[in-house]
């Protein structure tokens, strides 16, 4: 079997599909600077001949899967394969494989550097020692910037899968008081407080967002819970900017209802002039997407889909969580 990759693979990662299935032809996206668009994807999967595609970030469409139907597999380098047409992969009975939480530690991380931050006024202190406002004898920064620990704040997770329990889990011990709404979670640590998604906003010092984007989340997160936060509760969201309503935020964010938000995804990616009014907010860290973007999350993505494949193709195990779409399951593979 002839494997097309475009995601990033390192060499050992290539050379561990080799061992599984034979050959392989390496087309990484990054070289090109985008990801492959749909006729540039149905040329490189022509060309190469290939019998299946790991990829990451390229325009898997409907039309790339008609014209490929025989593909043994899809596999997908990210936490969920939004790039990918799965429904009809699904109806041609090709399974798609998918890497979820291989980005976990560097939001995991990202969260806990940029709450701190916001809690300790760091940036506004970088800024005020930049302005060469550091005058002889005085004590202004120390009165001025003194913010607060992280330590016996309560955590709120809004959805409580990979990434929401390793937050849960680094920070447990500053310590931190962890609660979590997440109606799909049924057995957890007893150390966690499970809560309605009111009581949750209410009550919790730091709201973090760890939901996926389905018709039940959309707008999930708007000012009938956000109102509900304590004047001094910091909203994070390293998720997905539509769960959240972003007038709802920027309204709370603009009369200071709450004390500040850390966030990493926008309705608009690049921003409008709306996801700037966000943005601007003096009490809000913003960064460009990009909770999930380390070096090291390439090789989460080669270790986890690699262990998939083996699973699925040299163990016959069915029953792996990286498969998307679990209704082929029913169906053989193609032969």
């Amino acid at each position: 079997m002839r494997i097309l990759i475009t995601a990033p693979y390192h060499q050992q990662g290539i050379q561990e599909v080799e061992q599984l299935f034979g050959e392989t032809v390496y087309r990484p996206w990054k070289p090109h600077g985008r990801a492959w668009n749909e006729s540039e994807l149905i040329q490189l999967l022509a060309e190469s001949k290939a019998d299946a595609l790991i990829t990451e970030h390229d325009h898997v469409t409907a039309k790339v899967i008609e014209a490929f139907p025989k593909l043994q597999f899809i596999g997908v380098c990210r936490g969920t394969p939004s790039n990918v047409a799965v429904a009809k992969a699904t109806s041609l009975g090709i399974p798609v494989l998918f890497t979820p939480a291989r980005n976990a530690q560097a939001v995991a991380e990202m969260f806990i550097s940029n709450v701190i931050m916001l809690l300790r006024n760091t940036i506004p202190g970088i800024d005020w020692l930049k302005g060469r406002n550091w005058q002889a004898g005085a004590h202004d920064s120390y009165l001025h910037f003194k913010g607060n620990e992280l330590a016996g704040r309560t955590v709120g997770m809004v959805g409580f899968g990979a990434i929401g329990q390793l937050i849960a889990g680094m920070i447990r011990n500053y310590p931190c008081n962890i609660q979590f709404f997440d109606p799909y979670v049924t057995e957890y640590d007893p150390a966690y407080t499970k809560l309605s998604l009111e009581e949750l906003f209410a009550t919790s010092d730091v709201v973090s967002i760890h939901l996926p984007v389905t018709e039940e989340t959309k707008n999930m997160i708007n000012s009938s819970v956000l109102t509900l936060m304590k004047k001094d509760a910091i909203f994070v969201n390293t998720a997905r900017a539509a769960v959240v309503k972003r007038e709802d935020l920027l309204a709370v964010l603009e009369t200071r209802a709450i004390r500040g938000a850390v966030l990493d995804v926008f309705d608009n990616e690049p921003p409008d002039e709306t996801d700037y009014r966000i943005i601007d907010q003096p009490h809000v860290i913003a960064t460009p997407h990009i909770a999930g973007a380390t070096f090291e999350v390439e090789d989460h993505h080669v270790a986890i889909m690699n262990k998939a494949l083996t699973q699925w193709f040299a163990n016959g195990n069915r029953q792996i969580r990286e498969l998307a779409n679990r209704q082929i399951l029913p169906t053989p593979v193609n032969g």
